[in-house]
């Protein structure tokens, strides 16, 4: 299982970190990723890091603003989230997945998912 927190209301231009810790079996074989959906979107694609930590690959719209990395001792994933602006406010959901690195964007091709936690961003 995969348990996400971190959220919280930021007002814009500040950091949260979110974590990922999973339990009940380990995730270190698995790319790990963040995902975040709105009311008005799907649920889309943030950051993905890979099998042994050696590759990240990070959205557009949060390049170079937020980082994701992990702790394989802690069985934790985090998502360093910095100079947040509004539209970065969502439910934001960490996932495993034994895909293909070249489908780390997709949805689809992960098997487990956190409960997800809220990000608000706003004055």
């Amino acid at each position: 299982q995969l348990q996400a927190s971190g959220g919280g209301l930021v007002q814009p231009g500040g950091s949260l970190r979110l974590s990922c810790v999973s339990s009940g079996r380990t995730y270190n074989n698995y790319i790990m990723s963040w995902f975040r959906q709105t009311p008005e979107k799907e649920r889309e694609f943030v950051a993905a890091l890979s099998r042994n930590g050696g590759s990240t690959y990070y959205a557009d719209d949060v390049k170079g603003r937020f980082t994701i990395s992990r702790d394989n001792a802690k069985n934790t994933v985090y998502l360093q989230m910095n100079s947040l602006k509004p539209e970065d406010t969502a439910v934001y959901y960490c996932a495993a997945s034994r895909t293909i690195w070249g489908q780390k964007t997709n949805s689809d091709a992960y098997n487990y998912w956190g409960q997800g936690t809220l990000v608000t961003v706003s004055s």
